[in-house]
């Protein structure tokens, strides 16, 4: 492919369990392994996370594990709050709760207008009965469904189940913007960055894209676009096949889905934009940093490193990954220390053993110090090859850092330095060293470089 999707991630659903007398209200990611009925796919962990919470006020369904289910004898604090309606010790009937989970059903396969009316209509008769308490609930619970849909945004009434595509070109980078709608619902959106050369046209990208997006992710029955793209007919021939049932790929020109189409390259245009500008900033942060540490070039990848414990137990530590486009979250790692012989709230050997740790498999695993410049020859070549790069490790992003910032001073640099000198590679990683200043003052620090003696800036 000329363009390269890097996306490892299955998106993640919603789900009701079927396998206990009082079902549960889960976020699922992954194969559909478990008995229950599954909503979605939505686009982020965290729109999932939302509705699921909105939902408990909703429908006070439990989100607990069937273990500490069973072993409660009174309600825990979810109860209290009126996020859950306590099956496990019988604050409520079983044929109560499964009333509660069919209407979830039913609001999550579309049907909201339809529990809405049911919940308001309980609502009217429980306050003609002056059981004002049991009002109040159910306005709690319509005012939980009503937050769900403001969240959501656009509803369309013609769209039942499709994946809308958008894309925007600038600046030589790319953003196609995709948006999830299920049972008549918005599901939410996802901004993607597709690696692409700038020659290519927007259908090719586009088209490109969509190849390698349903790889590995469920294809819905309808799929809008922003645009056609190459060998339209024929990928929706592909998908219907993969999917056992037939797929369409269309290109609305009036309606409510131009609208949603519409709707979805203004998204893309205003997410790239915001990129644009975060890239630029960033660049220019860079080049400062490269001026003020006397690096000959700007870091492409650095490195953050810190250690922490509780009165000297439970000893880890950290590391934290940036480069030209921000922090790069995938890369992060965490290293319990292993070592017997550090004594507790020893930093100095914590921060040896990270170090030996870190850079002995970087050794291993790939071998000496690859450059800023070879990366970008690689990744041409492997472009030709057609390979597919998923991972950053193994594409565009290096490996090894240009600059490794240690929490400490001298002390920590010092053991720093000598681990690297022990693997050879001291001159080929620029370490730093940043001191809190006094009274831990943010601003004071001081900075420990080698050749040179301690500053602020």
């Amino acid at each position: 492919f000329n363009v390269l999707m890097r996306d490892d991630k299955s998106f993640p659903y919603i789900l009701l369990t079927g396998d206990h007398v009082s079902p549960g209200i889960y976020k699922h990611r992954g194969a559909r392994s478990r008995k229950g009925d599954y909503f979605g796919p939505f686009a982020s962990a965290g729109a999932v996370g939302r509705t699921i919470n909105s939902l408990q006020r909703a429908f006070l369904l439990r989100s607990c594990t069937n273990s500490f289910y069973e072993n409660r004898t009174r309600p825990c604090l979810l109860y209290q709050i009126k996020r859950c309606a306590g099956p496990c010790t019988g604050e409520i009937s079983h044929e109560g709760y499964a009333e509660l989970v069919d209407e979830a059903k039913d609001f999550l396969s579309g049907r909201s207008q339809k529990v809405k009316t049911e919940i308001s209509a309980a609502m009217q008769q429980a306050s003609q009965d002056l059981d004002f308490e049991r009002a109040a609930i159910y306005r709690d619970r319509l005012a939980a469904l009503s937050h769900v849909q403001s969240h959501q945004g656009i509803n369309p009434a013609t769209v039942d189940e499709a994946d809308v595509f958008a894309i925007h070109q600038e600046g030589g980078q790319v953003c196609i913007q995709v948006f999830f709608f299920r049972t008549g619902q918005n599901w939410g959106n996802r901004a993607y960055f597709p690696k692409a050369d700038p020659a290519l046209e927007g259908s090719e990208v586009l088209g490109s894209f969509l190849a390698q997006f349903y790889d590995d992710k469920p294809t819905p029955r309808a799929i809008l676009l922003s645009q056609t793209v190459e060998d339209q007919e024929l990928l929706a021939e592909a998908l219907s096949t993969r999917a056992g049932r037939k797929v369409t790929i269309t290109v609305p020109q009036r309606g409510e889905k131009k609208d949603l189409t519409d709707n979805a390259v203004q998204n893309a245009r205003e997410a790239l934009g915001r990129r644009l500008a975060e890239t630029s900033t960033q660049a220019r942060l860079l080049a400062g940093f490269a001026e003020t540490f006397g690096l000959a070039k700007p870091p492409v990848r650095i490195e953050v490193y810190d250690n922490s414990h509780i009165m000297g137990t439970n000893a880890v530590g950290a590391m934290v990954v940036a480069g030209p486009e921000g922090f790069v979250k995938n890369q992060y790692r965490k290293f319990n220390i292993r070592s017997t012989e550090i004594t507790p709230g020893d930093d100095f050997g914590m921060m040896r053993e990270v170090m030996e740790r870190r850079f002995s498999r970087l050794l291993k695993e790939h071998g000496d110090v690859v450059l800023a410049d070879d990366i970008a020859a690689g990744e041409a070549m492997a472009a030709e090859a057609g390979d597919d790069i998923e991972d950053d490790i193994s594409g565009s992003f290096p490996a090894w850092p240009d600059v490794i910032l240690i929490d400490g001073g001298q002390g920590q640099m010092t053991a720093v330095r000598k681990i690297l000198s022990d693997l050879g590679i001291e001159d080929r990683v620029v370490a730093i060293g940043i001191a809190k200043g006094q009274d831990r003052d943010a601003g004071r620090e001081r900075f420990f470089v080698k050749g040179r003696d301690s500053f602020s800036l």
